[in-house]
């Protein structure tokens, strides 16, 4: 009695049948497909959300409705957000908002924040102004796209960026490392967001997220695990001036660091604990 399936159905039949199996035992396996998801997740729903976000375009206050929707990415790769000093968040404040910068995760983060900064949008690099549906949905909401190739011309961007924060009283993001790292500390700082916060008088806030113990580029391990966001208190810069820039830099990683590695302990101890 001939077969009723057909080779491409057999192959694709065995493939799902094996797709628990490799979950399970494969690191690499685990580590792409979560990412895949994630991807995959963010970008649809950017799709669907496309013709919201175009009643007004350019508003950061879009990033808001996306956040809604985009934050359950986080429950499809097993990551647990716990937000901490969100009372240091004054929604009728403007700040250039400092975070370090460990994977492409920390948008997930972000999501989680979303509806408590309220008016806050963010400095990209210009490459992903042309990630589809998403990089579209993110330049509707107001991101700031920037070739850090092109120094003069992001210079320009970001002051008139910074000049919007402080018209519409809202707050922009930046990722002052210029580089993801998860290697268990916080690179030094490039100048660019103190000076503007500098040149505008207006506070710095610094936004620390704990190690991804979880996720590892190098070994492709990607397991479930949490996070711990601690937003500082605000640094006032009134009366400061160019020369200062530096000791601010400094200054701030120097606290952010102590956050980072105590937060990362918190986690290491709760993780023991759990075990």
């Amino acid at each position: 009695m001939a077969s009723s399936y057909s080779y491409p159905e057999l192959f694709l039949a065995g493939f799902i049948f094996t797709l628990p199996f490799l979950y399970e035992k494969s690191n690499v396996f685990r580590y792409y497909l979560k990412f895949f998801l994630y991807y995959a997740y963010v970008l649809i729903t950017c799709t669907v959300l496309l013709p919201v976000v175009l009643i007004y375009p350019r508003d950061v206050t879009n990033l808001i409705v996306a956040s809604r929707f985009c934050r359950y990415a986080s429950y499809i790769v097993g990551i647990e957000w716990e937000l901490q000093g969100l009372e240091h968040w004054d929604n009728e404040q403007c700040y250039i908002v400092i975070s370090n910068h460990q994977s492409s995760l920390d948008i997930l983060g972000m999501f989680e924040m979303w509806p408590r900064m309220k008016r806050c949008t963010v400095v990209a690099k210009r490459p992903l102004m042309y990630s589809g549906a998403f990089g579209f949905g993110a330049w509707l909401s107001g991101l700031v796209f920037i070739d850090r190739l092109k120094t003069e011309r992001a210079r320009q961007l970001m002051k008139k960026a910074t000049q919007r924060v402080i018209k519409e009283r809202t707050k922009l993001w930046i990722f002052p490392e210029g580089a993801r790292f998860n290697k268990g500390s916080i690179q030094n700082f490039k100048k660019g967001a103190f000076y503007l916060a500098i040149d505008a008088q207006i506070p710095i806030l610094p936004v620390v997220f704990s190690q991804y113990y979880f996720l590892d580029s190098e070994t492709k391990t990607f397991e479930p695990g949490k996070v711990i966001i601690t937003t500082l208190p605000p640094i006032p810069t009134s009366g400061m001036t160019s020369s200062d820039v530096e000791t601010l830099s400094e200054s701030t990683r120097q606290k952010m660091m102590e956050v980072f590695h105590d937060s990362s302990k918190d986690l290491v101890m709760q993780r023991k604990v759990a075990i």
